[in-house]
Order: C-alpha cells, then sequence, then structure tokens
C-alpha cells in the first residue's frame, strides 16, 4: 500500500489521529484543515488534573498534533478549503488554499487525486445568543469552551470584565442540547464531566470559590465518572433546574431567576460569573460536504449517529470521530483508529479484486 493515498479532511484530534495511523501503515496522506491551525477544539482545551491525572484526554492533542508534524508521510495543507471532489477508479478533488486568512481573497488552487476519503470534519459548539441568558451582552457570562482557554492560559477562572476571580460562579449545564424546541435531542455526552473536572480546578486553586451548577441530569462515563460526581455534590451546590432570564444588577453582577422544585417558588440569586456548557452540534459545512462525498446526513445533522447509515465508510468515503455526533476525546481516537484501519482494509481488498486476487 505504499503508493496509496487517502485525503483526510479535517485537522482536530481525530483527523490527526487517523492520518498518524495510516501513515504508520506506510499510506500518504494529504490532511485538509479549515483553519490556519492544526488540532480543533481539542487542542485548546485545559489539562484538569488535580491531585492526579483526571484523563480528560487534553495532553493527548498535544500529543497527536507532534506526531504529524514533519511526518513525511503527511502532507498538510491548513487554511484549505474542499471545492469539488469526484470519482471515477480515485477520487479527484481540488482544494482552494487561502494564504492570507485576513483576506481570502488571497487564494490558489489546488488539485490532486486519493484511493479513500476520510471526513473528520468535527462539530460546531452551538451558540447560545439564541438563549436568554446574555451571551455576548453580558462580559461575564461566558462559554464552557471560554473557560476551557481560560484556564489554559491564564491557569485560574477570571471575570472578563476586570480580570479579577470571580468569587461566585454558576454552571448551567445542557444549553442547546436536549432541548427539543431547537429539535437537538441528544446529550452532547462529553459537557458535564467536563465542566465538574474545571469546576474542581478552579475550586482547588481559589478553595474559597462558591460553585453552583444548574443541570437537566448528569450525565458521564468512565470508571471514574461516579467518585467525580459524588465529590462534586460535596463540595458544589447542585441544582436540579433550567433557569430563566439572566440578568445585570447595578454592581455588575449575574442575576440568575429559576424554578425551585423543593420549595415550590421561584427564586433569585446573584453570581460574579455564569459559565453556559454549550451543546456540540454539527458543523455548518457538514451538510454540504457530506452531500459531495455522497453521504446523506441523519436527521441530527451529524453523518454517522443514525441506524442503517450504509453510506459511511462504502465507497471509499469514511467518517472519524464527531462528524458522526458527540464523542470525547478518547472516544474520538479511538474511532479515528478503527477508521484508519477500515480505510486500510478497504484499500488492500480493492487492490486485491483489482489484481483478480481472492
Amino acid at each position: 500500500m505504499e503508493s496509496s493515498k487517502v485525503l483526510v479532511i479535517g485537522g482536530g484530534i481525530a483527523g490527526l489521529t487517523a492520518a498518524h495511523e495510516l501513515s504508520k501503515l506506510g499510506i500518504k496522506v494529504e490532511l485538509v484543515e479549515k483553519e490556519p491551525f492544526l488540532g480543533g477544539h481539542a487542542i485548546q482545551f485545559t489539562c484538569k488534573a488535580v491531585e492526579s491525572c483526571a484523563k480528560c484526554g487534553a495532553c493527548m492533542a498535544e500529543e497527536k498534533l507532534h506526531n504529524v508534524i514533519h511526518n513525511e508521510n503527511i502532507r498538510i495543507h491548513t487554511g484549505a478549503n474542499l471545492n469539488g471532489i469526484s470519482k471515477n477508479v480515485r477520487f479527484n478533488y481540488n482544494i482552494q488554499l487561502i494564504h492570507n486568512y485576513t483576506d481570502q481573497s488571497k487564494c490558489t488552487s489546488y488539485s490532486s487525486s486519493a484511493d479513500a476519503v476520510i471526513m473528520a470534519t468535527g462539530f460546531e459548539p452551538f451558540d447560545p445568543v439564541k438563549k436568554p441568558y446574555g451571551y455576548r451582552v453580558f462580559k461575564n457570562v461566558i462559554t464552557n469552551l471560554d473557560l476551557e482557554r481560560m484556564l489554559k492560559t491564564n491557569g485560574i477562572a477570571i471575570k472578563p470584565s476586570d480580570g479579577m476571580p470571580p468569587d461566585k460562579i454558576a454552571f448551567i449545564q445542557c444549553v442547546g442540547s436536549r432541548d427539543s424546541k431547537l429539535n437537538q435531542l441528544w446529550c452532547s455526552k462529553i459537557c458535564c464531566a467536563s465542566a465538574l473536572r474545571m469546576a474542581h480546578v478552579i475550586k482547588r486553586r481559589k478553595p474559597e470559590t462558591a460553585i453552583t451548577f444548574f443541570y437537566v441530569d448528569i450525565q458521564g462515563s468512565g470508571k471514574d465518572f461516579e467518585a467525580l460526581y459524588q465529590k462534586a455534590k460535596e463540595d458544589f451546590r447542585m441544582i436540579r433546574a433550567v433557569p430563566g432570564d439572566i440578568y445585570k444588577t447595578g454592581d455588575d453582577r449575574l442575576k440568575i431567576t429559576y424554578f425551585d422544585n423543593l420549595s415550590k417558588a421561584n427564586v433569585e440569586d446573584v453570581y460574579d460569573t455564569v459559565v453556559l456548557s454549550v451543546a456540540m452540534i454539527p458543523g455548518s459545512k457538514t451538510k454540504e460536504l457530506a452531500e459531495m462525498l455522497g453521504i446523506i446526513p441523519c436527521d441530527t445533522g451529524f453523518v454517522g449517529s443514525c441506524e442503517n447509515n450504509d453510506n459511511a465508510g462504502s465507497g471509499g468515503v469514511f467518517v472519524a470521530g464527531t462528524a458522526g455526533g458527540p464523542l470525547s476525546i478518547a472516544e474520538s481516537i479511538t474511532h479515528a483508529v478503527k477508521t484508519a484501519w477500515d480505510v486500510a482494509k478497504y484499500i488492500k481488498t480493492r487492490d486485491q479484486g483489482a489484481k483478480g486476487i481472492k
């Protein structure tokens, strides 16, 4: 398979993993990433270790990135978009390369061909401006991804309004997921564990911080999740409620209203910072790209999360990672490894068939 080549679309954790696995098998890879950097969302995640490794997977993104940089079997294109693709015997494709990301009119085109294609385009975070929580209106309302970057950069949580550590933080879970009004009924899988771990990091570095979780229910996986959840119930205030609107107070704090199921009354509470755990949703270009590759997206908009979807993996087109639905970093890596092996098997079987070998 030394002369074989695979086009990997997406340079996040799944795309990097699949590219590296294929390169180890001697298969050439062309890796196309629309952003000017590799690593996707995962490369921006913070380590969540407190007393020991939290198995959050953040460090894996750095490792996977290192595996592909300067890899002689992997050709990387960042700031690149797939313009078109067709298949005869091989996949013939055209890539638009943006040379100045601030001026996207400065670009050139590049054409080549491949034996198989992996769609590893990942997810997009739900935009919470569609919710009544004041995101992009109030500076101290942030998302879980904003908090990931903040902790990775600063080591502590700070209020964007003044750069000072907050004394009181509220996390609101399931913002945009498990939401019938948006027809987004799926669970994003990683939000609860990730938010709880970040809260423990904040508490460890500033023990006096008061933290409240508003949740629909707590979902998680892994053998250590139950212990994580039990510790959270000891350290944090856990409220099973969906908050209403958020208002700014006169002293630049944030007032949350919610219905308390125990007292059967509306309650108000005030916080310094509110963190919205936003849903993982299909990327804005997922449908267009899937149809270009001959894949029919599911009702969710993802391309691999529905039953009996025989398009992904047929005819040389495969899906890896969260393009197929919400996954954790570890799950995305596992899925991408399997996809790489499926691709290698496909190429080998096709080549044997071409040579008339049974």
